[in-house]
């Protein structure tokens, strides 16, 4: 499948901000199953972007307006190639050992209710228990934007029973890291089996370390393991590790944000050349993306 990715960020300041910083985590690394054909990063406003790569492999990019500014506009677009693999990933840069994704971070750390939780998920076997604790979560949880935000911890969307993809990865990490299963938070972008093109923010899901597979991408959000519609960006301890865009600035007074993200899908079929987007995407993905 071929991912097309346009990714649309705009801040604007009451008044001019100074010293403004971003921090992005926006390009995709290639791996045996996604390949980049191309990516793109631009700004409405001059300034360096300066390319680099985090201590978790990730592509990062500092950016440094010219000026100060009131408002920012960041503007990614790009196409991926990938194949399906049912979750299972090869060829990823992985430049820490496993048991770093052990450790619970200030968004994953348990508490007794989690705690009690894992001890009823496990059954002893890695695979076998990701697949039933992707379930429950799917199933018991409700998707909520309103619940929670970007600082919500696992504990507190676990008592919710409810949140978006970012507190469902976040559960999943706790309890896999408590039964001892080394995972990590994943965030990308996913084609929509619900013909959805342009949403309000990009996906996350997480990936757990299985003996005799190696890392599978498992995305409790919508009960399932990662599939060819799911383009993956960035990886980390937590949401925090792996969030698309962090900034800092001086001075600017209130800020908003307003955030697009359109992903659309084409399918190569010999002699046919591209289908159409929405409608064949479809057919990459089984259940309603959340």
């Amino acid at each position: 499948m071929r991912i097309r990715v346009d990714y649309a960020t705009i801040y604007e300041y009451a008044r001019p901000a100074s010293d403004v910083l971003q921090l992005l985590r926006v390009q995709p690394a290639g791996h045996e199953g996604q390949h980049v054909v191309h990516w793109r990063i631009d700004s409405d406003c001059d300034g360096h972007l300066k390319r680099s790569e985090d201590a978790f492999g990730n592509i990062t990019h500092m950016f440094y307006p010219d000026g100060p500014v009131q408002k920012l506009a960041l503007h990614v677009t790009g196409e991926v190639d990938t194949v399906e693999s049912h979750g299972v990933l090869s060829g990823t840069l992985e430049r820490l050992p496993p048991q770093v994704y052990l450790r619970q971070s200030e968004l994953t750390m348990p508490d007794e209710a989690l705690a009690a939780f894992a001890r009823q998920i496990d059954t002893g076997d890695a695979l076998a228990t990701c697949h039933r604790l992707t379930a429950h979560l799917h199933g018991q949880f409700s998707f909520d934007p309103d619940v929670t935000h970007a600082h919500s911890d696992a504990a507190h969307s676990f008592a919710l029973q409810a949140g978006v993809c970012q507190d469902y990865a976040h559960v999943f990490l706790s309890v896999t890291r408590l039964i001892g299963i080394p995972s990590r938070y994943v965030s990308g972008h996913l084609v929509r089996s619900d013909g959805l093109i342009t949403q309000p923010a990009a996906h996350a899901w997480a990936e757990a370390l299985i003996p005799d597979l190696g890392w599978v991408a498992f995305d409790p959000t919508n009960g399932m393991c990662a599939t060819e519609a799911y383009l993956r960006v960035a990886v980390g301890l937590d949401y925090r590790d792996a969030a698309p865009i962090r900034g800092a600035r001086r001075g600017g007074g209130a800020e908003t944000m307003a955030v697009a993200v359109t992903t659309q899908a084409s399918i190569q079929h010999p002699g046919l050349g591209e289908l159409g987007a929405a409608g064949d995407a479809a057919q990459a993905a089984s259940q309603a993306q959340g």
